[in-house]
């Protein structure tokens, strides 16, 4: 972390620092950020294991005892949403200069971000907090992540998540537009609208409440989605006319999905959705995720 992203920090979290303090929230943060990724690799799980960077100062510097550390996570939990505002605002912040100093190696390097939004089931194995048992049959919560996309050479950043319930529904239109929300918010704000900024989703994004909110005016983000194929469905799209949508970029798929073939793509276009799955640019190179169908289809 650099000199100027502490800055940031600590300037968002000034307002949560008790009189005399030695070590700032922004420290104590950083080091929390540490601590996540070290518990990654040595097993980890609480937050008495910064221990294992207080054992490294030449490392880690000076780290704040289990109390301090601790007061501050009560004092950021009893202050609520200004806490999470200030935390979303400094990691924002952080985020667009740490992209500009990646430069070629930036998510956004090619002009455009792509965020996947899906849901994530996380085992409980006792009676914890709105544990509860998931559609898969198990017993734990259903979160709701949003990642930046990195590419094949990369892994996914994430920038939003919400906690829920084992039993919340995977289709719920307002939690992924409270996702999406939150996921634009910590992206540059030339990537907050328009339709350099793709959102994917499997086929709970399929809803009309979620798409209609993704395209309203002002917004118009790309969007790519799931959708069940079922036969008449299948049926409707080999009807499509191939000058209806954007044609594949790849020549090879083209032939392959040519109108009437078995693999007939369910095309998207600017104009509105349709069949499988729909981006509202990107000439329909994006893959939707979640396709079935009785024969193999491909994805607008």
């Amino acid at each position: 972390m650099t000199d100027t992203d502490a800055l940031a920090l600590a300037s968002a979290w000034q307002r949560f620092s008790a009189r005399l303090a030695v070590q700032s929230p922004a420290a104590i943060g950083t080091w929390l950020a540490e601590l996540r990724a070290a518990a990654q690799v040595l097993a980890g799980d609480c937050l008495a294991d910064v221990a294992m960077l207080r054992a490294e100062p030449a490392v880690f510097g000076p780290v704040a005892s289990d109390p301090t550390v601790s007061r501050l996570v009560d004092t950021l939990a009893a202050a609520g949403p200004r806490a999470l505002a200030a935390i979303r605002r400094a990691r924002a912040d952080v985020r667009e200069r740490t992209w500009r100093l990646a430069g070629e190696t930036a998510p956004d390097a090619g002009g455009e971000v792509t965020v996947d939004i899906d849901g994530v089931l996380v085992l409980a194995h006792s009676e914890k907090q709105d544990a509860a048992k998931t559609w898969k049959k198990t017993f734990g919560h259903h979160l709701l992540f949003a990642f930046v996309d990195h590419g094949p050479g990369g892994s996914g950043e994430p920038v939003a998540g919400l906690l829920r319930p084992g039993n919340a529904g995977s289709n719920i239109a307002a939690d992924h537009i409270e996702a999406a929300h939150t996921a634009l918010a910590q992206l540059p704000k030339k990537y907050r609208r328009g339709r350099r900024t793709l959102i994917r989703t499997d086929s709970a994004g399929g809803t009309h409440t979620f798409l209609d909110w993704l395209t309203a005016r002002g917004r118009w983000l790309s969007y790519s989605v799931g959708m069940t194929i079922t036969d008449a469905i299948h049926q409707a799209v080999l009807l499509v006319p191939a000058s209806a949508g954007p044609q594949p970029s790849n020549p090879a798929a083209m032939s392959a999905t040519a109108p009437g073939s078995p693999n007939s793509p369910a095309m998207s276009s600017k104009a509105g959705r349709r069949g499988c799955g729909s981006s509202s640019a990107r000439n329909g190179r994006t893959l939707a995720h979640s396709c079935a169908s009785p024969t193999p289809t491909a994805c607008a």
